[in-house]
Formats: structure tokens, C-alpha cells, sequence
């Protein structure tokens, strides 16, 4: 009795160990290497890693069986299910980690953000769908360490084509989506953080998955949009190649309006907020009504957000020139030939 319990405390014991032992390696490496990230975020592999060698070890002098008296084939059969879930959760913990570290170093070498923002997503995409048929492989294998499952094996395989035609059609939905996922990923056609308008409704991609994206709205609500949305419909995305865009004010003035002064306003102001680009700018008349003009002033920034904020900005400060500089340009009621 005392045998067991020994051998069970220095499986504990080997097990805590070599989980310290790798995660000081691993730590010391990456301190030598910071350009290397990997090593960094392999770290996050010493509790998968401490399961499978502890249950390597359990498998390999079986303490649990002769410290409770317990059937050796049962208690085996339970660490080896143990054992494979481990290993499987290493892999896929490892994968994440190569993933990671390589859309880190790419990240710091590249100068383009749409690209960047298109390996982002492409890469969490391929983590998704690896870490998913491993654990589907691992499930597998799980399975068919029970005899019954061997025993069936051969009437499973002799109506697989049935049931997948069955689960084909059962999960078409599920399976559209899927596939749409693939696409959306290395078509490049929605990237995380670009910039959509959905059913009349302007967000930002904040994640996107196999089968869903999730998109934020200007005020924080979460819009979920299945995947196949974004291959079967059409929908606009602002940023796809260049984050910039050109912004609009139209404001309605009286005949009276010196525009060429509005226009020496506008540019005098621009360069004095940092939401301009620099890039362009105009003010322009483009239509006129039987009581007022249509001026409208475009300008360039960044991104949809300056885009936006910038507008505000020149609304208020045009409207404000004019309040204090040309009262009249403002649109007034006519009551009479004279006024």
C-alpha cells in the first residue's frame, strides 16, 4: 500500500516539475529573444503539457490501480481518455501560439495596415478551423478506444454515405456558413476593424468566426450577421483598401451668401484640426432652390471615425462664421419683394 502511494507523489512531483522546468526555459529563451514572440506564448502550453505527462506517467506504472483497488483496465482506460484530451489541447495550444507569434513579427514589419488587418483576420480564421478538426480528430480517437465503438466500426462505415447525405442536408445552414466563413477570410472581403454598412447601419468588424461576425455600431450595439450574409448580398465596405475617405456638409444659405469668402473660411480652418488629412478639400455650390442655395464642403481624413467627427466640426464652424460674420447669409422667410 505504501508503494503506490509513493510512486503516485513522485508522479505529482516529476509532473510539477517539469511544467516548471518548461515554463523557466521557455521564459529565459524568450528574455534572450525578444524578437521571437513564440517563445513567449508557448508558456501557455505547461498546463496541457503537465496533463499529458502526468497521465504518460500514470499510464506507465499505474499507482491509482493498485492504491484503490481498482480494475486495471477500467482505471487504464479512463487516464488514457485523459491523456489523448491532453494531447489534443496541447496541439491546439501550440498552434495558437505559432499563430500568434507569426501575425506578431509580420505585424512589426509591415507598412501597410489593410494588409495587415487581412492577415489578422485570415489567420484567426485558420486557427479556428485547425483547432477545430483537432479536437474533432481527438474526439475521434477517444471514441474508438471503446470496444464497442471498434466493434461497429464496420456498420458505421457501411452507412456513412447515408448519414452524411442526412447531415448534409440537416446542417446545409450550418454548413453554408462555414464555407462562407473560408471565403470571407481569404477572399479578403471583410477584414476585423473594417468599416460596414449592414442593412442600412454603419459598424466596425469586431470579430468574425465560422460561422457569425460581430459588428459594433457607432452607439456600442452589437449587430451578429451570419457569414453566408457577406457572400450572397451586397453590402459596402468603406475601408477594404484604403481607410481614408472624403466627408460632406450640405447647408442650405441664402442668395446672398459670399461664398468665396465661406470658401477662405473653410480653409483657413481645416489646417487647424488634426482630423484633416492634408490631402483634399472644396466648398462648392451644387444646387440652388427659390429661396436658398446648396453649398456643400468636402474634405479628407483618415478614417471613418475622423470622417465623421470631422463634418461635425466643419458644420459648426461654417455656421458659426456666418452667424458672426454675414447674418444675412442665413436662410431667412421672405414676406415681402423688398425684404
Amino acid at each position: 500500500m505504501l508503494w503506490p502511494l509513493v510512486t503516485l507523489l513522485v508522479v505529482v512531483l516529476v509532473t510539477l516539475a517539469v511544467g516548471w522546468v518548461a515554463d523557466q526555459v521557455l521564459q529565459r529563451v524568450a528574455g534572450r529573444h525578444p524578437e521571437a514572440p513564440v517563445w513567449a506564448l508557448l508558456r501557455r502550453c505547461r498546463v496541457p503539457l503537465q496533463l499529458v505527462v502526468c497521465c504518460s506517467l500514470l499510464i506507465g506504472t499505474r499507482p491509482i490501480e493498485r492504491l484503490f483497488d481498482l480494475k486495471g483496465d477500467d482505471a487504464h482506460h479512463v487516464i488514457l481518455l485523459a491523456l489523448l484530451a491532453g494531447v489534443g489541447w496541447l496541439a491546439i495550444r501550440i498552434v495558437a501560439a505559432l499563430l500568434e507569434a507569426f501575425f506578431a513579427r509580420y505585424q512589426a514589419v509591415a507598412d501597410d495596415p489593410a494588409r495587415v488587418q487581412r492577415v489578422r483576420t485570415q489567420l484567426g480564421m485558420t486557427r479556428r478551423v485547425v483547432s477545430a478538426l483537432i479536437a474533432v480528430v481527438t474526439v475521434a480517437v477517444m471514441l474508438l478506444t471503446f470496444q464497442a465503438m471498434r466493434t461497429i466500426g464496420a456498420g458505421l462505415l457501411a452507412s456513412a454515405g447515408i448519414i452524411g447525405i442526412v447531415a448534409g442536408i440537416a446542417a446545409q445552414s450550418a454548413l453554408g456558413n462555414f464555407f462562407a466563413g473560408l471565403q470571407i477570410a481569404f477572399g479578403d472581403t471583410v477584414r476585423l476593424g473594417d468599416t460596414v454598412i449592414v442593412e442600412g447601419q454603419q459598424g466596425t468588424v469586431e470579430e468574425i468566426t465560422l460561422s457569425y461576425l460581430v459588428i459594433r455600431l457607432w452607439d456600442y450595439r452589437r449587430l451578429i450577421v451570419p457569414t453566408s450574409y457577406f457572400v450572397s448580398k451586397p453590402f459596402e465596405n468603406w475601408t477594404r483598401k484604403d481607410p481614408g475617405l472624403l466627408g460632406s456638409v450640405l447647408i442650405h444659405l441664402d442668395h446672398t451668401t459670399p461664398v468665396d469668402r465661406l470658401r477662405a473660411a473653410l480653409g483657413d480652418f481645416l489646417p487647424t484640426t488634426p482630423l484633416w488629412d492634408t490631402l483634399e478639400w472644396a466648398l462648392q455650390v451644387t444646387d440652388t432652390t427659390p429661396s436658398t442655395i446648396v453649398v456643400r464642403a468636402t474634405m479628407t481624413a483618415r478614417t471613418p471615425d475622423d470622417v465623421a467627427a470631422l463634418r461635425f466640426e466643419v458644420r459648426e464652424h461654417l455656421l458659426g462664421y456666418l452667424r458672426d460674420h454675414h447674418p444675412t447669409a442665413l436662410p431667412r422667410i421672405r414676406t415681402g419683394e423688398g425684404e
